[in-house]
C-alpha cells in the first residue's frame, strides 16, 4: 500500500493542499494530477484521483494529486436527476456533502492553484526520485480542462513546463461542440443522465467562468493559440458527448505542430477512472504510466 502524505500550498488567494504518492520504485517521472467534477464538486478519494495516485505510484511514477478550490455550487441543479445505474449521489446528497467542504471561489482560484502545484512539484521532485524535467501534468474531465488550461499559463510564463499533458475525456471547449454522424448515432445509446447537454455544460461553464471572458485560453484552451504546449496525450470516451471537444482539441494541436497522441476507448463512458477495474480504466491507466515513463 503506498504510504501518501499531504502538503499544504497557498494560491489564487485560498489554502489548499496536495497529495503525494510517492514512487515504490522511482523510475524518474512525475504526474501532477487533477480529478474532476464539473469544477464543483469530486475529492482526493474519489477513484479518478486515488486510484490514480496509487496505480502509477506503485509502478514507479511519483503523483501529487491536487485538492483544488472547487467553484461555487450553484449550478448544481442544471446537473438534472443521476442515473440510478450510475453509482452516483443525489444532487441533494452531493449539496450537502460538498457544503462541508471549504471555501469555494470561481476561476481564476484553480487554474492559479495547479501552476503553484506545478511548481512545487518541479521543486520536490528529486526528492521523491524523479527529474525536474520529467514533470507531466494531467487529469480527467474538469480536471483535464484544468490542466490544459495551467499549461497555456505557464506556456506564456516562459520558466518551467510540464514534460506532457494528459488529457482523460476532457471538456477543453467553452460549450457542447456538435458530434458527427457516426458519434450523434452512438450518443443515442447512452441513458440521458450520463450524457451533458448543451443547458448543463453552459451551466457548469458559467459557474466556473461567470462572463464567459476568456482571451488567453487559461479557462478553456480550446479555441486558442496552442502553439508551443508541451507533447499531449488525448484519452476520449467513445460514449461521451464531451468526445468531440477531446477531437477538435487533438486537431488544433497537430495544427499548431504540437505532438499529440488520441486515444477512443471503445465502449467506455464518460467518467470510467472511477470505476476501479473496468477495462477503459485499466487500458487508460497504462497509457498514462507509458506516456510519462522516461524514454
Amino acid at each position: 500500500m503506498t504510504e501518501t502524505h499531504d502538503v499544504a500550498l497557498e494560491a489564487g488567494g485560498f489554502d489548499f493542499r496536495v497529495r503525494v504518492y510517492p514512487a515504490t520504485e522511482p523510475n524518474g517521472a512525475l504526474l501532477v494530477w487533477l480529478h474532476g467534477g464539473a469544477f464543483m464538486f469530486g475529492t482526493l478519494e474519489m477513484p479518478e484521483a486515488d486510484q490514480v495516485g496509487r496505480r502509477l505510484s506503485a509502478a514507479g511514477v511519483t503523483v501529487v494529486s491536487v485538492d483544488y478550490t472547487l467553484a461555487p455550487l450553484d449550478a448544481l441543479e442544471e446537473l438534472g436527476p443521476p442515473d440510478p445505474d450510475a453509482d452516483m449521489p443525489s444532487p441533494e446528497q452531493m449539496r450537502a456533502e460538498m457544503e462541508a467542504a471549504g471555501p469555494r471561489a470561481r476561476f481564476p482560484v484553480a487554474n492559479l492553484q495547479i501552476v503553484a502545484a506545478f511548481d512545487w512539484a518541479v521543486a520536490n521532485a528529486r526528492a521523491y526520485g524523479a527529474e525536474p524535467e520529467r514533470v507531466a501534468l494531467g487529469g480527467a474531465s474538469a480536471g483535464a480542462n484544468l490542466s490544459a488550461g495551467a499549461a497555456m499559463r505557464l506556456r506564456d510564463r516562459g520558466t518551467t513546463a510540464p514534460s506532457l499533458l494528459a488529457l482523460v475525456y476532457p471538456s477543453l471547449h467553452d460549450g457542447i461542440l456538435e458530434p458527427n454522424a457516426e458519434t450523434a448515432e452512438l450518443l443515442r445509446t447512452v441513458p440521458s443522465a450520463r450524457l451533458f447537454t448543451p443547458a448543463s455544460r453552459s451551466a457548469i461553464n458559467r459557474n466556473y467562468l461567470p462572463d464567459g471572458d476568456d482571451s488567453r485560453g487559461y479557462a478553456f484552451a480550446g479555441g486558442h493559440d496552442l502553439t508551443g504546449l508541451p507533447e499531449v496525450l488525448i484519452v476520449n470516451a467513445e460514449l461521451d458527448s464531451l468526445r468531440p471537444s477531446g477531437e477538435a482539441f487533438a486537431a488544433e494541436l497537430a495544427a499548431a505542430s504540437v505532438d499529440v497522441r488520441v486515444v477512443r476507448e471503445r465502449g467506455a463512458m464518460h467518467g470510467f477512472l472511477n470505476e476501479i477495474g473496468h477495462p477503459a480504466a485499466e487500458h487508460t491507466l497504462a497509457l498514462l504510466e507509458d506516456a510519462v515513463r522516461p524514454r
